[in-house]
């Protein structure tokens, strides 16, 4: 076998969406060929590509069938994440995609979904940093397993940046970081919206695929100054089943809807949607109601991303620092890996 026959088979493999073999589209790249052993990269357009199972199995049935039936296949995907910023790209000039995670009420699931998505994009191939918004109640830096750590400093183009701290390879950033655990942040909204714009411009992102922003429950200050701020380029919205939950949701949606915001709605995640008993897996109880976010996503015409049971090691995960895509739980993790169609 020479990379020249694989080339050659992998030109037989359409791209759905787009049409054309992946050899002519130039998302191949470092084919190597040890004995009976292939492995290769394609490049996606977006990391969280929902066909990337269905391209894989064809490049493997490629190789087989049309170069060597013995062939070893492995292949590997990285992402060319395109950029649906609108902006000039004055603020956080080297991030792509900015998504914010947001929830009407608090206690929901919303900072554990936040940090998920963030790892699983970055486990797509894309360079991914999480900014923890919530300035009076953070938890990413615990979720992560970094609260004992401190950022540091360094100058870049003559400025003093924080540099954020790195963990899982996601940039993380958190209040949290910065203060002790034990005092409370009790800060008036102008001095909120300063720390906020301090995340935004005085820490060195660098350059990201994503930049998901873990926001506080609510609609309120903070959320004014992120979207006056940052040029968030989508949200998504995450809810339990329960009504009280969903009036709250539907606060949320209303606000990105204004006419003075207009933020795109990626989609709705329902979290906490039933409880499976490991002992009876056939069964669900639906504890906070049944298929809420549901009716929800249908009543605005926005996408369901997904429908999160309750897991308890979903729960400790967070609490121990190891998020659930970071674990050895592959059944847990097909829960979270719904979430992760964003285009």
């Amino acid at each position: 076998m020479t990379n020249e026959d694989i080339l050659k088979a992998l030109s037989n493999v359409q791209e759905p969406d787009l049409g054309k073999d992946l050899v002519t589209l130039n998302m191949v790249k470092d084919v190597v060929v040890n004995g009976n052993k292939v492995s290769f990269t394609v490049v996606l357009t977006t990391p969280a590509c929902p066909l990337k199972e269905m391209i894989m199995n064809a490049c493997i049935n490629a190789v087989k069938l049309l170069v060597n039936k013995e062939a070893e296949v492995t292949v590997n995907f990285t992402s060319n994440t395109t950029s649906n910023r609108k902006d000039a790209k004055t603020i956080l000039s080297g991030v792509k995609n900015i998504i914010a995670v947001v929830s009407g009420k608090g206690g929901v699931g919303k900072s554990t979904v936040a940090s998920n998505l963030a790892l699983g994009l970055a486990q797509g191939g894309a360079k991914v940093g999480l900014m923890d918004a919530d300035i009076y109640g953070p938890s990413q830096h615990i979720m992560f397993g970094v609260r004992v750590e401190r950022p540091m400093m360094r100058e870049v183009n003559g400025k003093g940046m924080i540099v954020p701290i790195e963990k899982f390879g996601i940039k993380m950033m958190s209040i949290g970081l910065l203060i002790d655990e034990k005092q409370a942040v009790v800060w008036r909204g102008p001095m909120v919206s300063s720390a906020i714009r301090q995340f935004v411009s005085e820490v060195d992102w660098g350059e990201l695929d994503y930049l998901v922003i873990d926001m506080p429950p609510g609609t309120g200050d903070i959320h004014l100054t992120i979207i006056q701020t940052v040029p968030v380029t989508g949200v998504v919205v995450v809810t339990t089943p329960q009504t009280i939950a969903l009036a709250d949701a539907k606060k949320g949606i209303a606000m990105f809807n204004q006419a003075q915001m207009k933020v795109p709605i990626i989609g709705l995640v329902e979290n906490m949607s039933y409880f499976t008993p490991p002992e009876l897996p056939n069964n669900k109880y639906y504890i906070f109601g049944k298929n809420g976010g549901k009716n929800l996503a249908e009543e605005f015409d926005i996408p369901l991303l997904g429908q999160i049971p309750i897991v308890e090691n979903i729960r400790e995960g967070g609490d121990i620092g190891i998020p659930l895509l970071m674990s050895d739980d592959t059944i847990t993790k097909n829960a979270l890996w719904s979430l992760l169609i964003l285009q």
